[in-house]
């Protein structure tokens, strides 16, 4: 079969196109014929070998894939790694079926960022009626649907950084009240000033570093920064406890690993972004389709924040 294959750590560049065995099952495992597969931030990270878990080689990239099973279902799917092939190994439980209306690529946008965005908002946030929240990077596949679902939770303004103006009005498009560049000079009293001159309530966070640390200074009492990447490569001041005491502020870390497998938390969110996609009620921004062969011009993108929405690599191309 047809894959991508790392033999060493580093950056696209050690991205490359190979024929490798397929893949074999074993007990809980379930092998899926991948017509498309998802390209994550997070796909940059396990490749250079900086995630949250360590990487190991060598490695098939890949953690999203939408493809038939043996028995003939489409469904959409996590993967241990593995994604970025023509063949995938899945296990069974994290096999999700897809009603019809939905795309390859709205379902890729939905199973990692779009449960991401849920979670940050629902479970990590807890986000209030007619609260205030911030949303980073806000036309990415996870900021661009944490908009729209903000709106849909009943956030009372949406506030979306990016850093261009095309960026900026795409995230007004699609929902938020207000868009601001994201730079970290001057972040937090344009944060501020976007909110008519009050202190925000929520914060989506992922760049990590100064933008973490003006994001935490624009927090209200009782407001809740949600941390959920490092995409700047460059770690925020450490947080002291009496810098949250002093203003009932909390710094709450997200990684959608710990949902898979405890009830609720997984296949239930899935559901209900895929039925409100369906019906319209949500738009999962589909950016780039690139074939398999041009992973490593898809990461070089991402890395470069050149892209919106949802990466995908068309494996039948």
């Amino acid at each position: 079969m047809r894959a991508i294959q790392i033999t060493e750590f580093g950056g696209p560049e050690v991205l490359h196109l190979t024929e490798l065995p397929e893949p074999v099952p074993q007990p809980g495992q379930i092998l899926i014929d991948v017509d498309s597969a998802g390209v994550n931030y997070a796909d940059t990270h396990t490749v250079e070998n900086s995630y949250l878990a360590a990487s190991s080689l060598p490695m098939v990239p890949g953690a999203e894939v939408v493809g038939r099973t043996a028995d003939g279902r489409r469904v959409v799917s996590l993967t241990d790694n593995g994604g970025y092939a023509q063949k995938a190994l899945a296990a069974e439980h994290l096999a999700h079926e897809l009603p019809d209306g939905v795309s390859d690529g709205q379902a890729l946008a939905l199973v990692v960022q779009g449960v991401t965005a849920w979670h940050l908002l629902r479970t990590c946030a807890r986000l209030a009626e007619g609260e205030s929240v911030v949303v980073h990077a806000a036309a990415g596949g996870t900021g661009s649907l944490a908009v729209q679902l903000a709106k849909e939770f009943g956030a009372g303004r949406v506030i979306a950084t990016a850093s261009t103006e095309e960026k900026r009005a795409l995230a007004l498009e699609l929902g938020a009240d207000a868009a601001i560049d994201g730079a970290p000079e001057g972040l937090t009293e344009r944060l501020v000033e976007a909110n008519g001159g009050r202190k925000v309530d929520a914060v989506l966070e992922m760049t990590g570093g100064p933008v973490f640390d003006a994001s935490l200074s624009a927090l209200a009492p009782f407001g809740r920064l949600v941390t959920y990447g490092m995409a700047s490569r460059v770690p925020p001041t450490p947080v002291e406890p009496a810098r949250l005491m002093g203003r009932s502020r909390a710094v709450i870390g997200f990684w959608l690993a710990h949902c898979l497998g405890r009830p609720g938390m997984y296949h239930e969110p899935l559901d209900e972004l895929l039925a409100m996609t369906a019906g319209g009620r949500l738009r999962p921004l589909i950016g780039a389709v690139h074939p398999l062969a041009d992973a490593a011009r898809a990461h070089e993108d991402l890395r470069a924040r050149r892209t919106t929405g949802k990466l995908v690599l068309d494996v039948r191309a």
